[in-house]
């Protein structure tokens, strides 16, 4: 498949041409590639734990979708491992000392390296560290030494530091949330990453941190800001002396320093590179009191009543506050239980995270009517279980238990139950279960903004505003201890934009 370069708008096949006459030819190159990838809110009391990670190693990763675009280069990436979980609560600092370990394992057999490829996300939080992202990197420099170049690619709501940058050479973030150019990301990392070994480059980095923090679902670059903010990026990566600009909106939902929107410009210019950063985190700063959600929001009762008055359908209710995809732990019923309350009907309601009432339906079997206890089994601290009277209407076939998911009938309501921590945000993961999601007049999902498959047909699209693990109210959020003065926090900040080199950069 035909795509464009961060190069100067040039091919793949000519990259892959002119990288055949290089000094160095490309297929000498050493260039190994692994990470670990999940968004972990420190407002969440479950921490993620092994059987959480799907971690692809060696070969697998080499025959996965996600990593086929590493063939078409003239070079072989050397798998490691890539460890990654549907977002969540801290890791569980054993587990994350175990993949950690494995990965430099792995990778301290492939020495030695020119090129580290690193697919991260940027906001991963472990039990009592700071900065875990630091922490993998100086690891990995420390073993691969000062001379092999690193490159990560990182999601729009990373976390930066310094000490990430005094690690990396190279960094390409996200520009689109809903996240739909993944496959472009991971592109310009690993194109830069071939360029500057191509061409015998060490490139600078440059960070300019910005203190304002916003949830996803008002930094949306769909709308106002963000879609101007972030639609300069592409012509700015096509400026002399420059390899990659990000901007990055930062993760809200985590307790740490680091927690900032931030600029980041890769390049061989400090001086261009410089002039980018600042002005663009002066746009952000500027713009901070532009954020706002891009949907009607409303409390749970508010959203209920709405979808159910509607003249038109689906109405799709999101229940953010609870959203795995940003954090939420995904069991809480509180929408539910205002559904029943409200007596709403032709509602379908994918999914509730209760791993009991999923393994009561299969214990029951399809076309039982059982009593249900609904919700609240993974911190029973943050929220109030259902009591229902449920009709078991499909098991999905062949899973094993903790992979179980069910579909329920309660009082007008068709309730998707899983066994797991996972979202619905797909028409596909409706359908899976002979559900056509058009076809209800309510739809529910625990999400934020929806997803680009769910937001077409959205007719209206409300927005809960719901209690858990990733709040949207966010300026009364517990107390932190370590997050660093911020908008919207603290109203009254000054800012004048500051640069930071990385360490690399002065060696």
């Amino acid at each position: 498949m035909h795509r464009r370069s961060f190069l100067k708008g040039a091919s793949l096949a000519a990259f892959t041409a002119s990288a055949a006459t290089a000094q160095t030819p490309p297929r000498d190159l050493r260039i190994a590639y692994g990470g670990i990838s999940i968004e972990c809110s420190t407002y969440s009391r479950l921490l993620t734990r092994m059987d959480e990670f799907t971690i692809l190693r060696g070969e697998e990763l080499t025959s996965s979708a996600r990593f086929k675009f590493l063939k078409k280069y003239p070079v072989t990436f050397m798998p490691t491992l890539v460890a990654s979980a549907v977002p969540g609560g801290p890791i569980e600092r054993k587990t994350y000392d175990a993949i950690k370990a494995e990965f430099l394992k792995r990778v301290q057999a492939l020495l030695p390296l020119h090129g580290l490829y690193l697919p991260m996300h940027g906001a991963m939080f472990v039990e009592g560290m700071q900065d875990a992202e630091a922490d993998w990197y100086q690891a990995a420099r420390k073993l691969v030494g000062p001379d092999c170049l690193i490159s990560a690619s990182y999601d729009l709501h990373g976390n930066i530091s310094q000490a990430i940058i005094d690690n990396l050479d190279m960094l390409s973030a996200y520009r689109t949330a809903p996240h739909i150019d993944r496959a472009e990301t991971v592109l310009r990392a690993t194109d830069m990453l071939m360029h500057c070994l191509k061409e015998k480059i060490r490139p600078t980095l440059m960070w300019a941190p910005v203190p304002v923090l916003m949830p996803g679902e008002r930094s949306s670059t769909e709308w106002e800001p963000g879609k101007r903010l972030w639609a300069q990026l592409p012509a700015l990566n096509r400026e002399s002396g420059i390899l990659d600009v990000s901007m990055l909106v930062g993760y809200v939902w985590a307790d740490e320093p680091r927690s900032t929107a931030s600029v980041v410009v890769t390049g061989t210019n400090p001086a261009s590179q410089r002039k980018v950063a600042t002005n663009l985190a002066q746009q952000y700063w500027d713009a901070r009191k532009q954020f706002q959600f891009g949907t009607a929001t409303c409390t749970v009762d508010e959203c209920v009543q709405r979808a159910m008055a509607a003249k038109t359908q689906p109405a799709i209710l999101a229940d953010s506050g609870d959203n795995p995809t940003g954090g939420g732990n995904g069991d809480q019923a509180t929408v539910l239980e205002s559904l029943l309350r409200h007596k709403a009907q032709h509602v379908v309601f994918a999914g509730i995270t209760d791993r009991p009432a999923t393994e009561a339906c299969y214990t029951a079997g399809v076309g039982a009517r059982i009593s249900l206890s609904i919700g609240a089994t993974l911190d029973p601290k943050a929220s109030k279980p259902v009591k229902a009277e449920a009709i078991v209407k499909h098991l999905l076939p062949d899973a094993k238990p903790a992979r179980r998911e069910a579909v329920v009938e309660i009082q007008g309501i068709t309730l998707v139950l899983s066994a797991y921590r996972r979202p619905y945000h797909d028409i596909k993961d409706f359908t899976r279960f002979g559900l056509e999601p058009k076809s209800f007049k309510i739809i529910v999902v625990k999400s934020g903004y929806l997803s680009p498959d769910l937001a077409p047909i959205a007719n209206p699209s409300l927005m809960a505003l719901s209690d858990g693990a990733i709040n949207q109210d966010i300026v009364h959020l517990p107390a932190n201890r370590y997050r660093r003065p911020s908008y919207p926090f603290v109203d009254n900040l000054t800012f004048t934009p500051k640069v930071y080199p990385s360490a690399r950069n002065r060696s």
